[in-house]
């Protein structure tokens, strides 16, 4: 009674693995069969945004084809669910891309719904001499007594040795049948079909040995340097943790061997070259044994790259680990959480507490920019005696030659000018009439000012008139005005309202 409760457990918990949940679910023919369309030995990783629409077009084509029994939702849930299941596994590549990969539990799957398809038979001399062979190669290699061991070797020795002989002596090849050959075929297939699947275990292994490390990490409340010797101690031994790292090192170990891969590479070569393997082997299965050695060299890649990882994240983890903030923040979730069992406590079966999704936000009328600064409460500094240092005392006559037009005096002389017996044509020549003190290069700004609000005068833009400017020092300027000519028929009249004066203090215009 004993034993087969232990086996239903044993059998239980093998029904619980990802490998049989695939295959037992509602729609596993579905998604093997999506699984084996999108997936193959070139092509191990799937960008996500691709395989969630390849999803999608599937599952269209199959209702296309009147197929109803069909999984619901869009590729993305899909997606999500095999998640979840634990036969995908969603990953970010070197280049920022995330990409979905099949888990070693969907690649079991696969293996045996590949090895289910193939034609086997189910005893052959095949099978039995492989069997022999393994059995006595593995006791050559473990058997504890010395002289047992030596006479396996001799034996061995002898019997190549004969063999040899023989055909070396001419003797005749001995033929072999064509099931023999398929059932060599098969078993190889199957062998190397199921390597995805094994460097997949071991990444995975080694994914799970970096988690279990950095939640170590997480819950330490250790002292730092405790922490590094511990992450030293364990990165020593990363290999020799699990099972499968343990078991990938001594195939690395004998994987490494450039002279075993090439001997590999050279046998394969010859069993496709033979007679029969076309009338067995079809392109596909031939494109698989001849890349043999490329998916072992590829696989060896993807388990030290993920071993690589592993380093580096535990790596960067350290430098970037401030054990102070983790502290505080963990004080401030158990402060949380105690507050919410004694709110709990006292609290009805229907009772809710609102709480804002985001924080509200401040209104706050102005932020500073500024802070304070020392140095704008200092002192002014003394003011310097420059008593030594006086300019020359100026007259009011050379204040006033330096400050802005005289409008009065300017007004004065525009109405002399139109009242005179030979009016002037043009500003210009108005200017140049007046005397020295009244035609600084300022003056001709105090004309211009009356001439747009008297009446009497036409402004040409198409013509310009130089007007010869004099400095209080003497020297000359000329300077180019629009040509304004005066009007004879209106006679220029502007009252002290419209009279925008300047003060004179302003700077001569150069």
């Amino acid at each position: 009674m004993a034993d087969i409760v232990g086996e239903l457990a044993r059998v239980a918990g093998a029904f619980d693995q990802p490998t049989l949940t695939l295959l037992y679910k509602g729609h596993a023919r579905v998604v093997i069969a999506v699984f084996r369309t999108v997936f193959s030995r070139d092509v191990r990783t799937v960008p996500t945004a691709r395989l969630h629409e390849q999803v999608d077009t599937y599952l269209d084509h199959l209702r296309s084809a009147g197929i109803s029994d069909l999984p619901a939702g869009s590729g993305r849930d899909l997606c999500l669910r095999w998640m979840r299941g634990r036969w995908l596994v969603r990953s970010v590549e070197d280049g920022g891309t995330e990409v979905y990969t099949l888990t070693s539990h969907a690649q079991d799957a696969l293996n045996l719904v590949t090895s289910l398809t193939r034609e086997r038979g189910s005893l052959s001399e095949h099978r039995i001499a492989t069997i022999v062979n393994a059995v006595r190669r593995f006791n050559t290699e473990v058997n504890p007594d010395r002289a047992a061991r030596v006479s396996i070797l001799n034996s061995e020795i002898e019997r190549l040795s004969a063999e040899r002989d023989r055909l070396l002596g001419g003797g005749v090849l001995p033929q072999v049948s064509a099931d023999y050959m398929l059932e060599g075929f098969g078993e190889l297939l199957q062998l190397v079909a199921a390597l995805p699947s094994d460097f997949a275990r071991v990444q995975e292994a080694f994914a799970m040995l970096r988690a279990q490390i950095l939640a170590s990490f997480r819950a330490d409340n250790r002292p730092t340097g405790e922490v590094i010797d511990d992450y030293l101690r364990r990165t020593d031994s990363l290999m020799s943790a699990t099972a499968e790292g343990r078991a990938f090192e001594g195939a690395f170990t004998l994987l490494r061997d450039d002279g075993l891969l090439l001997q590999l590479r050279e046998d394969l070569t010859a069993l496709l070259d033979h007679p029969v393997a076309d009338d067995i082997l079809n392109a596909a299965d031939r494109r698989d044994l001849r890349g043999t050695v490329t998916l072992i060299r590829n696989g060896i890649d993807g388990v030290l790259t993920q071993r690589n990882r592993v380093t580096a994240t535990l790596r960067e983890y350290i430098q970037t680990h401030n054990t102070a903030r983790d502290r505080e923040l963990d004080a401030t979730l158990r402060q949380l959480d105690a507050e919410l069992a004694r709110w709990m406590n006292a609290a009805g079966p229907r009772s809710a507490v609102d709480l804002p999704l985001l924080p509200p936000r401040l209104d706050i009328h102005h932020l500073r920019e500024r802070f304070h600064n020392p140095n704008d409460e200092a002192e002014l500094p003394a003011l310097r005696d420059v008593g030594d240092h006086r300019p020359d005392r100026l007259s009011l006559a050379q204040l006033l030659a330096q400050g802005g037009p005289s409008l009065d005096q300017l007004r004065a002389a525009i109405e002399q000018a139109f009242s005179a017996d030979e009016p002037v044509n043009s500003l210009g020549q108005l200017f140049g009439g007046l005397e020295i003190p009244l035609r600084r290069p300022v003056e001709i700004f105090g004309l211009l000012h009356l001439a747009a609000n008297l009446g009497g005068f036409n402004q040409q833009h198409d013509h310009d008139e130089v007007y010869r400017a004099v400095r209080p020092d003497g020297s000359a300027r000329d300077l180019n005005v629009p040509l304004i000519a005066v009007n004879r028929h209106e006679p220029g009249r502007m009252s002290a309202d419209d009279d925008n004066r300047e003060h004179p203090g302003q700077q001569e215009p150069e």
